[in-house]
């Protein structure tokens, strides 16, 4: 098996770790008993999700040793085909059409990201000076996108989320490719790096758990939007990734995130239930907001 089919393979076994942790995630966030981060670490079930993000990382950690970010990341999307059934199963309803409609859409504009990312096996790695300019704007980012509480911030906190899974997952990978050439897995610079992954992982996980408050298709489509085109520019900017096929490339790329937008458009129209979403000022959206 060559090292881009065992990538794929990891990623489809990571995609469905992650799609189940999700689904876990979303109904403890909809629940009283998931309002604050003691609450969570008092419950049973929020440490089975915990588990399941922790085993999804570990494969996408592998994944990220025989595959270059810009191909790994964009795998990410199959979570959210595996998440939106699995959360309407366990809702005991039926997947929406919006739904499906923008499952798919945002899933095969991830796939034409996809296209032009497949490259060899990754080889170059971050620099402690580089890990540490990109954690620190990283949090800037997060900082701004998570300043402001209102009911509408599912979105902003999915989007943090996205980019700290993206900078966890770039650490990640000098992490492996360091050790994987033989290198001592306790110099300095690896066990900073390995420090700053554990920071960003877990700060990711809580801010999705936020995130899942208002439903899980939409914010579960930015974090797997967000992810992939942080990781694809952190790849091509300090990792010497690029995209395949020139100026077709390019084009495929620009026209799957058009897509994967439209995508997540459609899920941010749907409601926590299924349903369509209600209009900001009606009566019903009044009274979920109030309550």
């Amino acid at each position: 098996m060559n090292a881009t089919a065992l990538a794929v393979g990891l990623c489809l076994a990571s995609a469905a770790a992650y799609a189940a942790a999700a689904v876990a995630q979303e109904r403890l966030a909809r629940a009283a008993v998931a309002r604050t981060t003691r609450a969570l670490l008092g419950n049973g079930a929020w440490w089975w999700s915990a588990g399941l993000n922790a085993a999804a990382a570990l494969l996408h950690a592998a994944a990220l040793r025989y595959g270059p970010l810009t191909l790994v990341q964009p795998l990410g999307a199959l979570t959210l085909v595996a998440a939106v059934p699995m959360g309407a199963r366990g809702a005991g309803r039926r997947v929406a059409a919006t739904e499906w409609r923008g499952t798919v859409a945002t899933v095969l504009g991830l796939g034409l990201l996809l296209l032009p990312a497949s490259g060899p096996a990754p080889d170059d790695t971050l620099t402690l000076a580089e890990a540490l300019v990109v954690s620190g704007a990283t949090a800037a980012a997060i900082g701004l996108l998570t300043a402001r509480r209102d009911v509408r911030s599912g979105l902003r906190h999915a989007t943090a989320s996205g980019l700290a899974s993206a900078v966890a997952s770039a650490l990640t990978q000098t992490v492996a490719v360091a050790g994987g050439r033989g290198g001592s897995l306790l110099s300095g610079r690896v066990l900073a790096v390995a420090g700053l992954v554990a920071v960003f992982a877990v700060g990711g996980m809580l801010l999705s758990q936020r995130a899942y408050r208002g439903g899980l298709g939409a914010p579960l489509a930015v974090v797997n939007l967000a992810n992939p085109l942080a990781a694809a520019a952190i790849g091509m900017v300090l990792l010497g990734e690029r995209l395949q096929g020139g100026p077709v490339g390019l084009l495929l790329a620009v026209a799957g995130a058009l897509a994967a937008a439209r995508g997540v458009l459609l899920l941010t129209r749907t409601a926590p239930g299924g349903g369509p979403a209600e209009p900001a000022g009606s009566p019903r959206a009044a009274g979920r907001v109030a309550a």
